[in-house]
């Protein structure tokens, strides 16, 4: 199988080496640096890559000050960084670039794998970003340091790091004798119409995953599960997640659904599983997880399974 989206990024993060401040404002300064520009979480992509553009064409479009890029790593031994831009300065980046800003899941298919990694960690940090301007303890602002891998307060010295929240996403199974293997699938009321997708929940402090995934389908479902395995994660910066992938095994078949998360819940065999259409088909009634989700890796590794 291909890689799940948003994995296989090859970028070295330079961990160690952006904390340095006179590293990074070499590294700025370097003719090879380069910058992924980002508009209200929009991105700028040409053919299969995302678009790079050099650090004086943004500050020649009056773009902000080089202390709020954040520096993605090195990529092949060029800086690369990512920065927001301000919505009055969009339409001049898009005739800069040759291209317009587009949602990162609408042209995350034509994209190679490395770039829609490349794409989702740059998100991913913006966002962290602009969600964290001011100290979570007293409430002043905070400044960008370690090349923007870090915030610091202005008052109390408080350091906060990017965080991922972990959610736990899951296939069940069931296996009734002289009956096919089926699997749990559910509309959520926030899926276009026809939708069905695995499970999906956020960890809750003071769980293992594995409750997690058991907790969340019950609470889902009222369907009981066990033989709980991890299978696989995936980078999920919408807006700031890793989806943590799991299969499980049903204890008990009867569903009734949590009104407030699901409007639909039913098993599926997978002859109606191979039936099923995509996401954004008009003309099917029923329609798998978009490609990019590893809800559809779930699922259609579930389905090499079945005869």
């Amino acid at each position: 199988m291909s890689p799940i989206a948003y994995t296989g990024g090859r970028l070295d993060r330079a961990g160690a080496s952006r904390k340095d401040a006179a590293w990074v404002a070499a590294r700025l300064a370097d003719p090879a640096a380069r910058v992924v520009a980002s508009w209200h979480d929009r991105v700028l992509v040409a053919a299969d890559v995302a678009v790079r553009l050099a650090p004086e064409a943004l500050r020649d479009l009056g773009a902000s000050d080089a202390a709020d890029w954040v520096l993605l790593g090195l990529d092949d031994a060029a800086p690369l960084f990512c920065a927001d831009v301000a919505p009055e300065l969009a339409p001049a980046v898009e005739s800069a670039a040759g291209c317009e800003f587009v949602e990162l899941r609408a042209a995350t298919p034509a994209l190679r794998a490395d770039e829609a990694a490349l794409l989702a960690y740059a998100r991913g940090m913006l966002i962290w970003h602009r969600r964290n301007r001011h100290c979570g303890v007293c409430g002043a602002p905070t400044a960008s340091e370690h090349a923007g891998h870090m915030r610091k307060c202005t008052s109390c010295g408080t350091e906060t790091y990017p965080r991922t929240d972990p959610a736990v996403i899951m296939l069940v199974e069931r296996r009734v004798p002289n009956e096919p293997p089926a699997c749990l699938l559910a509309h959520h009321s926030r899926l276009a119409a026809g939708m069905f997708s695995t499970l999906a929940g956020f960890v809750e402090p003071g769980e293992s995953l594995e409750e997690a995934v058991a907790r969340e389908v019950l609470e889902e479902t009222a369907v009981r599960v066990s033989s709980v395995r991890y299978v696989a994660s995936q980078p999920w910066p919408f807006p700031a997640s890793i989806m943590l992938g799991f299969r499980a095994e049903a204890e008990s078949f009867d569903i009734t659904v949590d009104a407030d998360e699901l409007t639909e819940a039913r098993w599926f065999t997978a002859d109606e599983l191979r039936a099923a259409g995509e996401w954004g088909d008009p003309d099917a009634a029923f329609k798998l997880p978009r490609r990019d989700s590893i809800a559809r890796r779930l699922v259609e590794g579930w389905l090499a399974e079945q005869p």
